[in-house]
């Protein structure tokens, strides 16, 4: 039987995967032109997906690391999200919180944005961490649609 602590360390684990992965992946990002590289996870149903930015020479093409690990989440059928890791490489500043279009595409895909854990880390150990509802309060969704 799960107990409060259980499902507490057991979440935590999941969260440090989570973290884990958004690391080991960002060095595989396509940042020729800001080398701005940005690896990220989300996890949702159990399971981790993950993704890189891909910048364009047309910059308004690029695809972020944030969207990247959705996508690959949907094309899985997953989802609903609780959480996402979002690693950069800056110098001299804090890890970077996911930019304002993939919140909103985070929120499209958060099962409860006020539990939606978002962290963000640099390779060097530093770390942020916030819930979606906190990154994009009052936020636009689906439910509001007719």
């Amino acid at each position: 039987m799960s107990t409060p602590d259980k499902e507490a360390s057991s979440q935590q684990a999941d969260l440090e995967a989570l973290v884990a992965q958004a690391i080991a992946i960002q060095p595989r990002a396509w940042a020729p032109y800001s080398r701005f590289f940005v690896g990220a996870a989300v996890w949702g149903e159990g399971q981790v997906f993950s993704g890189v930015n891909v910048e364009n020479a047309s910059f308004g093409l690029t695809i972020c690391a944030e969207r990247a690990a959705i996508t690959a989440a949907v094309a899985s059928g997953v989802t609903q999200l609780t959480a996402v890791a979002v690693c950069t490489q800056t110098q001299a500043s804090p890890p970077s919180s996911p930019c304002g279009a993939c919140r909103q595409v985070l929120r499209e895909f958060a099962a409860d944005p006020r539990t939606f854990r978002v962290i963000a880390v640099n390779p060097d150990g530093a770390r942020r961490e916030w819930t979606l509802a906190e990154l994009l309060p009052d936020s636009f969704s689906g439910a509001e649609l007719p």
